[in-house]
């Protein structure tokens, strides 16, 4: 049997921290509870697109990712699977987009569901950092997002931290250096383009 083609594709990590609060259902203040808790909730992402020009015209951008939680309530380094990652998902209208991060895993014999949210828009005022750097998030009692709410908070990824993710960027399965900075040339310009979409028309 022959082996389907290898695709270029493009990974990078990324790792986002914040308050977080079982018992809550509004990221606002389950976040405010966690932080006075001093209870933190990480979630760190290896995302690995193994075909980055099918994942650009994609109109969902989505890919499958590999993911680890750390909630203290709950454990420290949990697994998940079936975790899932949107790049500029088409959001209610079409100057709304999202990045959406979910991910499901186990506890004592039951089953979690977390699901955070970017929302990017061009509200008053210059908040395209906040909005790539702030991640809503809801965690679920069950295997999706149909599941009750049993907790919330907001996760962030700091803005030196987002310039540090920069060096994880590596094309990968290309020919060779060339291809490389092609491919990258190319997810560059393909995610400046939806900034610019969202934020300077």
């Amino acid at each position: 049997m022959m082996t389907a083609p290898t695709k270029p594709g493009v990974s990078f990590r990324e790792t986002m921290t914040g308050g977080f609060s079982l018992g809550e259902t509004d990221p606002r203040a389950g976040e405010k509870k966690g932080d006075a808790a001093g209870t933190k909730l990480s979630l760190h992402c290896d995302i690995d697109i193994h075909d980055i020009y099918r994942f650009m015209e994609d109109a969902q951008h989505s890919t499958p990712i590999t993911a680890r939680i750390d909630f203290a309530p709950l454990g420290m380094n949990i697994p998940t699977s079936d975790a899932i990652f949107n790049l500029f998902r088409p959001g209610e209208d079409q100057k709304t987009k999202y990045f959406v991060y979910e991910a499901g895993f186990e506890h004592e014999g039951d089953s979690y569901y977390l699901a955070g949210k970017k929302r990017v828009h061009d509200d008053p005022g210059f908040d395209m950092w906040a909005d790539i750097t702030t991640l809503y998030t809801l965690l679920h009692k069950g295997k999706d997002t149909s599941g009750p709410v049993v907790g919330a908070g907001i996760i962030y990824i700091k803005r030196e931290q987002l310039i540090g993710l920069i060096p994880t960027f590596r094309a990968t399965n290309t020919s060779g250096p060339a291809e490389s900075l092609k491919v990258l040339a190319d997810f560059g310009r393909f995610f400046m383009g939806e900034i610019w979409d969202s934020y300077a028309k």
